[in-house]
């Protein structure tokens, strides 16, 4: 019985220890790579999140592995947790496609915070100054003075163009 206990702990100890290292690598590595692409302190701190929770997730999986627990209990477990999620995410469907949505804008996307943007749309004429990019809305004042909400969503599936001349610069050198 000791054995196995002083495995158990032991096999615990070294999951804290490498859950710590990874969150402190994907923490430094996030920085980095929004200082190199001067990205928003917010949005960095929605991807921050968003990476905590999937680390937290693998270790409390391996911890369940770990300490022993029926595979069949606890894929029972998993399968019902994930069926509710689904349920959820089904009757929300917008809120997980704008967290996608800001994950891709934030890894991939050129528009910046304080980028004049004109948004390719036949039905409105969104033209201005983009105020803020949190998980779900993309934040922009009009020419007018209007302040307009779009969802990230829409962010990646309309046209949108950087009216920005140092950025069309940046991005469209021959």
């Amino acid at each position: 019985m000791k054995e196995f206990l002083s495995s158990e702990i032991i096999g615990t100890t070294i999951l804290v220890v490498a859950l710590i290292l990874a969150l402190l690598i994907s923490k430094r590595l996030i920085n980095q790579f929004s200082k190199l692409k001067t990205i928003d302190a917010n949005r960095r701190r929605i991807i921050l999140n968003l990476n905590y929770i999937g680390l937290y997730a693998i270790a409390a999986v391996v911890a369940t592995i770990i300490w022993g627990v029926d595979m069949k209990q606890f894929t029972v477990f998993i399968s019902s947790i994930l069926a509710v999620l689904g349920v959820g995410f089904f009757a929300q469907w917008s809120i997980l496609s704008n967290l996608t949505a800001s994950v891709i804008l934030f890894f991939s996307h050129p528009v910046r915070i304080g980028d004049k943007i004109s948004v390719q749309d036949k039905d409105f004429n969104w033209t201005g100054e983009v105020k803020d990019i949190t998980g779900f809305f993309l934040f922009m004042r009009t020419e007018n003075d209007e302040n307009i909400t779009i969802p990230t969503n829409l962010v990646l599936q309309k046209g949108i163009q950087i009216l920005n001349k140092e950025i069309e610069e940046e991005y469209f050198i021959d």
